[in-house]
């Protein structure tokens, strides 16, 4: 089946460990990562100037989904003087629909799509004193990858050809993250903040109620206990297995600086280690 919608409707969450290089061993070590330079033209995103101050990764759009190039110029000079790493967040060519419609592209164009991206936003990075560190597939893409071999094959082989030096950050147990893996790069496992998961490990679909936490407290809470129990607690009061390598934070939801703040005191007071996994 494939995905479509936002980056994190309807996909599995960590259940169990996937192949790759595991960046933080140890459960009390997270990157924390938000999705940046979203805007276009006149219109602005989110607010990624004091996003900037409480992430330690970013995922810029790279001006298909989002973002042009002065965003992308702009985005990664802020985060490089902040000492944010500079991911790709790479999506399918869709800026009327911000990158959450899948495209059944053929996998030579979409291989060649996600190189044009990464190389683009590489380059404004170094511009700003240095370079792109990981890539992370956005909404429609991100899901269909989840699944679809064909589609999760092409993005590997991009990022493979650009540089296997890059880390791959995506959901556990996807076809993204094995073939990353089977291909060699480092694969970084990623939770969500702000998302109620249901007990079999799922992320409860947008559709339904109290699919977003919204409530800064409650998401600093169930990021501590992900990061120190090794749990969540599901939508039906289940528990499920969640260690994550890096948290993400949604950029564009409503009170995002407040809850990425949240996150950040409360993991800190925890004795958790914030820093970046590249």
């Amino acid at each position: 089946m494939v995905h479509s919608g936002s980056d994190d409707d309807d996909v599995p969450a960590a259940m169990t460990m996937q192949g790759g290089t595991r960046v933080s061993a140890a459960a009390r070590s997270v990157d924390l990562n938000c999705d940046v330079g979203e805007g276009f033209g006149r219109w602005s995103g989110g607010d990624d100037a004091a996003l900037l101050k409480l992430v330690t990764s970013a995922n810029v759009a790279c001006g298909f989904h989002a973002g042009d190039p002065s965003i992308m110029r702009s985005t990664c000079a802020l985060a490089a003087e902040r000492g944010v790493v500079i991911g790709a967040q790479v999506g399918y060519r869709d800026l009327a629909g911000f990158g959450r419609r899948f495209i059944d592209m053929a996998p030579g164009e979409l291989r060649d799509d996600i190189v044009y991206q990464i190389g683009a936003l590489d380059g404004f990075a170094r511009i700003a004193g240095t370079s792109v560190r990981y890539v992370k597939p956005h909404g429609a893409l991100y899901n269909a990858i989840v699944d679809n071999t064909e589609q999760a094959s092409a993005v590997v082989e991009a990022i493979t050809r650009y540089d296997r030096g890059l880390a791959a950050l995506g959901l556990p147990g996807s076809e993204f993250l094995r073939l990353a893996a089977a291909a060699g790069l480092r694969t970084v496992e990623e939770a969500f903040a702000d998302r109620a998961y249901t007990g079999d490990g799922h992320l409860v679909s947008r559709h339904r109620a109290h699919a977003v936490i919204d409530d800064p407290v409650e998401v600093a809470r169930r990021c501590v206990r992900m990061l120190t129990g090794g749990i969540v607690e599901a939508i039906d009061g289940s528990l499920v297995t969640m260690r994550p390598d890096s948290i993400c934070v949604h950029g564009d939801t409503v009170g995002a600086v407040e809850i990425a703040r949240g996150v950040r005191v409360a993991l800190t007071a925890a004795g958790v280690t914030l820093r970046p996994f590249a």
